[in-house]
């Protein structure tokens, strides 16, 4: 008997490894995660700005754990905390400007992004959110408040062996060049995306610069299908708008395809993560994932039903039967169903 439990324990050490083995190595070659964008993926930096883009009251939050009204721009969790659960650094993605940030969280990743925000520095302006720029310039100050925490040597090494998010550039087609005139009297539609391109890129490089080895740009949402997009009571999703994300995804798609082949032999690795043909299929074959409402939020589908027009107003009996949670972001199902999705379909490059 003493003999057979042996062999089985022996057995079992042996399976382990094999079980766990790809995750367990991807996971640890990867120190901490770093999401820099807009409300997407913005869990509470923007709670103690002067801004109408925030979230920390109900409805929001109804379905995060304690039903707590962190900032997040959802009924739950948003795609942050899904991606640091699954690559399995930790449970939740914190805002950078949360007061009394403990050095666990610093060392194991923070998020940077602002609502309202996007490439395009004009954007960020109306809704006095956080500039990609100056997102870019917290980071500079995370990076010197850890090293006076932990030293050179630590710091660098979670900096290098880091993994970074970024999602923009909704916000400027959305809530800049499609609502107010002067980016329009500026550009056509082409050119301003061009114009997003190039910002996109220059935002990538100086975050490779500033010490960024592995960097993921996630692709602009298919936004005319969002509530606020449509026409009023409209089943369809506008085009124009949907149009001009599309264009941004393939043009930045071509050049993130092209820095990650200048600067793979210096150790550096980009890739480009698509959302908008994820999101889009929820959004055309709604039952299949077990949807049941499209073109309507859970708050509402009017432009004040978002950010502070709801603070304590009631949402939806079940989010779960939604797509969209307010007239721009997606619930927590949406948003757990893409980034599965994305781990599928692309996340194995990067890691």
């Amino acid at each position: 008997m003493a003999s057979l439990y042996r062999g089985l324990l022996l057995l079992l050490m042996a399976l382990l490894p094999s079980a766990h083995g790809a995750a367990a190595r991807a996971r640890s070659k990867i120190s901490a995660a770093f999401m820099f964008g807009d409300s997407t993926v913005d869990p509470g930096n923007n709670n103690d700005r002067l801004t109408e883009a925030k979230a920390n009251f109900p409805p929001y939050g109804q379905d995060f754990p304690g039903g707590v009204a962190t900032g997040r721009f959802s009924n739950g969790k948003v795609p942050g905390d899904m991606l640091v659960s699954r690559l399995g650094i930790k449970e939740l993605l914190p805002p950078y400007l949360r007061n009394d940030l403990p050095l666990s969280e610093l060392l194991t990743g923070v998020v940077f992004a602002s609502g309202g925000s996007g490439y395009d520095p004009l954007t960020s302006i109306p809704s006095t959110a956080t500039s990609s720029t100056g997102q870019l310039e917290l980071f500079l100050e995370y990076k010197e408040r850890l090293r006076a925490l932990v030293g050179e040597e630590e710091m660098t090494r979670v900096i290098s062996k880091g993994i970074y998010f970024t999602v923009m550039g909704a916000n400027d087609l959305a809530n800049n060049y499609f609502t107010i005139p002067l980016r329009r009297h500026q550009y056509d539609l082409p050119s301003y995306v061009k114009f997003l391109v190039s910002s996109a890129v220059n935002f990538t490089t100086i975050l490779n610069e500033m010490g960024a080895k592995k960097i993921a740009i996630i692709g602009i949402a298919p936004i005319g299908c969002c509530p606020s997009q449509r026409a009023l009571g409209s089943r369809e999703c506008e085009p124009m708008r949907n149009q001009a994300a599309n264009l941004f995804n393939s043009e930045i798609e071509k050049e993130i395809q092209r820095l990650d082949a200048e600067q793979n032999v210096r150790g550096s690795k980009f890739i480009y993560l698509d959302i908008y043909y994820n999101l889009l299929d929820l959004i055309q074959r709604p039952g299949f994932y077990g949807f049941k409402e499209v073109t309507e939020g859970c708050c509402g589908s009017t432009v004040l039903n978002a950010a502070i027009f709801i603070k304590n107003h009631p949402a939806c009996p079940n989010a779960y039967d939604f797509i969209f949670w307010d007239i721009f972001h997606p619930t927590e199902k949406a948003y757990n169903i893409v980034v599965d999705k994305l781990f599928q379909q692309t996340m194995q490059y990067l890691m």
